[in-house]
């Protein structure tokens, strides 16, 4: 019965408001941080998961061998995988693609990957206009990586200490 008393009371006086004008008056007098976004940008971490991107060898070979672990570990179901064997013997992907709208960006394509083929990359800022912007085909992936490789292979070296 005591609590009931003390909630009515409570709510008689007001204390939340209270609580909470006390809450805002110790913070209205602060120092404010801003950050000018487009020109200033806050430093990522090198295990920040963005874009993916479809990497390739240095002699200018993609690295996917179409192992399809990728595709079986994502849990959002957004990749897709096709192959087929080249005249070489080896097995190479014809298709690859997935579906950002579907990707959580778990990492889990990243991790399971044994040659280190598919990767999320630290880019942030893409959008799409429509739903078909965010379906990245093969072509599109393996763009993204020869863009960023530098960038990619410099992150990949800062976290190799803890993989």
């Amino acid at each position: 019965m005591s609590n009931a008393i003390k909630d009515f009371i409570g709510s008689l006086m007001l204390t939340e408001l209270f609580k909470g004008l006390r809450l805002t008056g110790k913070y209205v007098f602060a120092r404010k941080v801003t950050q000018y976004y487009p020109v200033e940008k806050t430093p990522a971490s090198p295990r920040f998961r963005g874009l993916h991107a479809l990497r390739r060898y240095p002699n200018g070979e993609e690295r996917c061998i179409a192992c399809k672990l990728c595709e079986a570990v994502c849990p959002a179901l957004a990749i897709s995988i096709e192959s087929e064997v080249r005249e070489d013997g080896t097995r190479r992907t014809t298709r690859y693609d997935i579906d950002l709208t579907k990707c959580i960006f778990c990492g889990f394509c990243e991790e399971s990957c044994p040659v280190d083929s598919i990767v999320e990359t630290h880019i942030h800022e893409y959008h799409g206009e429509k739903r078909g912007d965010l379906y990245f085909t093969k072509e599109m992936l393996l763009a993204v990586g020869d863009r960023y490789e530098n960038e990619i292979a410099e992150n990949r070296a800062q976290d190799a200490r803890y993989r």
